[in-house]
């Protein structure tokens, strides 16, 4: 197995950075909501032009997950939108964490956890927090090994169908 190395994304990374994006995204809640749900927000709110646009605007940071010259995940991290939950000063928001369907159980997700925290440290944040949608269990056991607890819940529109996310968040 290679190792995983992350880099920070640029601007010319934001087509990738898209794709990257649809792809994770679709492969992993495809099976679970119905295909005009699913529609409907990729082609409204997670359209590749959005997602591209994302790229190089202050406050967010993306980070490229490779194995070996293979992009194999990434993560949005941002610095501005912390729920009025936390009153613990500096938070920073793990917007998106995702490895493409191969390379989950790869090492991919720890990688890019360990860089999104670590970056957090460099910036001063007491807390790092994200959203996860209440039916992942799969995420929702990752974060708690990484010592995120859930502090509260808010709604995540997929197409028409109003989910709930729980907040979880680590306090650094």
């Amino acid at each position: 197995m290679n190792e995983i190395s992350i880099r920070e994304a640029t601007t010319e990374d934001a087509a990738l950075i898209a794709d990257l994006s649809r792809q994770t995204f679709y492969d992993t809640f495809a099976a679970a909501n119905t295909a005009q749900d699913m529609d409907k927000f990729m082609n409204e709110a997670f359209t590749r032009e959005k997602l591209m646009a994302e790229v190089g605007v202050p406050g967010n940071i993306f980070l490229l997950a490779y194995e070996a010259s293979e992009p194999v995940g990434y993560a949005r991290l941002r610095e501005t939108g912390s729920p009025l939950l936390i009153e613990d000063g500096l938070a920073l928001e793990i917007a998106r964490i995702y490895a493409v369907q191969k390379s989950i159980g790869k090492g991919v997700g720890r990688a890019l956890m360990q860089h999104s925290i670590e970056i957090a440290r460099e910036k001063s944040a007491r807390v790092i927090w994200l959203g996860v949608w209440e039916k992942n269990q799969k995420a929702i056991a990752f974060y708690m090994k990484w010592g995120f607890e859930k502090f509260g819940e808010h709604v995540f529109m997929l197409g028409n169908d109003p989910q709930t996310d729980w907040l979880m968040k680590k306090v650094l």
